[in-house]
């Protein structure tokens, strides 16, 4: 039978003979026949084609099914591979009619299909797999295990991977499930690891984690190979078996040492334990790409070994180049970790732009920027950013907070305030922003304003603390509406008692409300908590109100060292010592 493709190509080749036979016709001269002599009708205009209609004809039906698929609308397409079966006498289409009209759930189609299908030469396990799905789609458990059967014993060599296909196809993972239990047994379960293996990922997708456990268990037993091995110790841990698993994974390694997936997984399975340590020793032996070197600047990251990173950023700049121009990023993170922003900016600026975190090397490198002291070259690397993502909402989100974070840095408030609006016309309602938006309306003066964002933001998200206590502190800044403000205030501080910012939140609350010593209480928690110069400056205020100057005087010196340019201590100097 010739495929599709074959066909048109002849229909292609027959349209064109026929052409130069017309074309040679109308212009060829009739043997005999004297030059002036008029032309008889030429045979050919008399002749009539017959063309069928469309739902006769194959082509157009075989074309419109596989039209509908690309639209994936699938009614269409099972109908039009439901007429396109009647048509022809090549089995594949009765079985793409039977497939698509089981997915659609018109289980008469598919019975229709089914039985013309077999009627043009189906082999019996591929009927048996249709009519096993076909009955799986009917709720009717025994007579797709009957079929099951059938297929499995048919002793075609891709008989337990159609098996697979239809039990994970299945509408109901718990009839799904039964039937791979109770088929698919160590004692039917071929000479073949990866079937065994096969069996074991399908029980733990469907939730038979104890089946999943038999299999891999006895799987590593009867081929003893590294696969078996490794996959058995991952439902070991799984289990919470650590200590099975650690064993099962080391016989893993005895078998493949130099399996960089293998020694990746161990490791992975080291560090969730904990031995940060063993699983680092792990990936430093062996060869080493890509991903080796990812894990372990991971695992050091985790464990806080700074002695490691560098180490490991060392090794990567000599690695071969192969790795180290896919390595471009992660390079990028290690220098930046090590305070070594120049390096780190140059690595960013490397990465490719089809590289997957092409996205966050071009936001690193703009907050880099920034932190160089080249704030105009952050804002325009970010302007071009929203550009170029503004059709990616996500991405485009971030790229907005961070440029409006910047802002909110250099105390451009305004310039923070526009930039979060821009990003509310495309993400409306989207609490990271209307929260960003609200502190910047704050720090701007535009109570009213900030108030209306968090207040709104509060509507969407009750249960937002963060949200609450900005809302109470604004409120109790402003000297306004203080009882809401306590409310809101002590809601955070019950849901946080521990969080600085809520404690100093609430410390300026009591001083608004005249309440010095719990003032000065609540803000000194805080200030030991987090040497934060916002926090400084308002516990250096309540001093001085107790009449404490030299106190408050020591604070205001520790805060002009934390933030020389603080405009809140400037300001509050300025007002208590005019």
């Amino acid at each position: 039978m010739l495929s599709r493709s074959a066909k048109f190509k002849q229909l292609r080749h027959f349209a064109g003979y026929v052409s130069i036979l017309l074309a040679l016709a109308g212009c060829a001269a009739t043997p005999g026949r004297p030059s002036g002599q008029a032309a008889s009708a030429q045979p050919l205009n008399h002749l009539t084609v017959a063309t069928p209609d469309a739902d006769h004809d194959l082509l157009a039906q075989l074309m419109a099914g596989e039209m509908a698929l690309t639209r994936t609308d699938l009614k269409a397409a099972s109908d039009a591979y439901g007429k396109a079966m009647l048509l022809s006498s090549d089995p594949r289409v009765a079985e793409q009619a039977a497939g698509m009209a089981t997915a659609v759930h018109d289980h008469a189609a598919a019975e229709q299909a089914i039985a013309r299908w077999q009627a043009l030469g189906a082999k019996p396990a591929g009927l048996a797999q249709a009519r096993a799905q076909l009955a799986l789609d009917q709720g009717n458990t025994d007579e797709a295990q009957r079929q099951l059967d059938l297929l499995l014993r048919s002793g075609d060599p891709d008989a337990w991977r159609q098996f697979g296909r239809v039990v994970i196809g299945g509408r109901d993972p718990a009839q799904a499930a039964r039937l791979l239990e109770a088929l698919a047994t160590p004692q039917r379960l071929p000479a073949d690891a990866q079937a065994w293996l096969a069996m074991s990922e399908l029980g733990e997708r469907l939730g038979r984690h104890a089946y999943a456990q038999q299999i891999a268990d006895v799987a590593a037993k009867r081929f003893n190979s590294a696969e078996t091995y490794a996959w058995a110790a991952q439902m070991k841990f799984k289990s919470g078996d650590r200590a099975g698993a650690q064993a099962l994974f080391q016989k893993a390694l005895a078998k493949a040492p130099k399996n960089t997936r293998l020694r990746m997984a161990y490791a992975t399975l080291l560090g969730q334990s904990g031995d940060y340590a063993g699983a680092s020793r792990l990936l430093d032996s062996g060869p080493q790409d890509t991903d080796t070197y990812t894990l372990r600047a991971a695992l050091a990251a985790r464990a806080n070994d700074t002695k490691s990173l560098t180490r490991l950023y060392g090794q990567l700049q000599r690695s071969p180049e192969s790795v180290r121009a896919s390595s471009t990023y992660l390079l990028g993170q290690l220098a930046e970790m090590q305070g070594r922003k120049d390096e780190a900016l140059t690595w960013y600026g490397q990465v490719p732009d089809g590289d997957d975190h092409a996205f966050d090397a071009d936001l690193r490198s703009a907050v880099l920027m920034h932190e160089l002291g080249k704030p105009a070259q952050a804002h325009e690397e970010l302007a071009q950013m929203q550009v170029d993502y503004l059709d990616q909402p996500t991405q485009l989100q971030r790229v907005y907070a961070i440029d409006a974070e910047l802002y909110m840095r250099e105390q451009q408030y305004g310039k923070a305030e526009a930039v979060y609006s821009r990003a509310l016309q495309v993400s409306p309602d989207d609490p990271e922003l209307l929260y960003g938006r609200g502190l910047a309306y704050a720090e701007a003066g535009a109570i009213d304003q900030a108030v209306n964002d968090l207040r709104h933001l509060l509507q969407l998200k009750p249960d937002d603390m963060d949200a609450s206590n900005a809302l109470g502190y604004t409120l109790a800044d402003a000297n306004r509406d203080l009882a809401e403000a306590e409310k809101l205030i002590q809601a955070a501080r019950v849901t946080k008692p521990d969080d600085p910012a809520i404690a100093d939140s609430w410390g300026w609350l009591q001083y608004r409300l005249g309440h010095l010593d719990q003032a000065e209480q609540a803000l000194r928690g805080a200030w030991n908590a987090r040497k934060d110069a916002d926090v400084g400056v308002h516990l250096g205020e309540v001093l001085w109100k107790q009449g404490r100057q030299q106190d408050a005087s020591r604070i205001f010196d520790e805060v002009r060292r934390l933030d020389p340019q603080s405009t809140r201590l400037h300001d509050t100097l300025k007002r208590l010592n005019p």
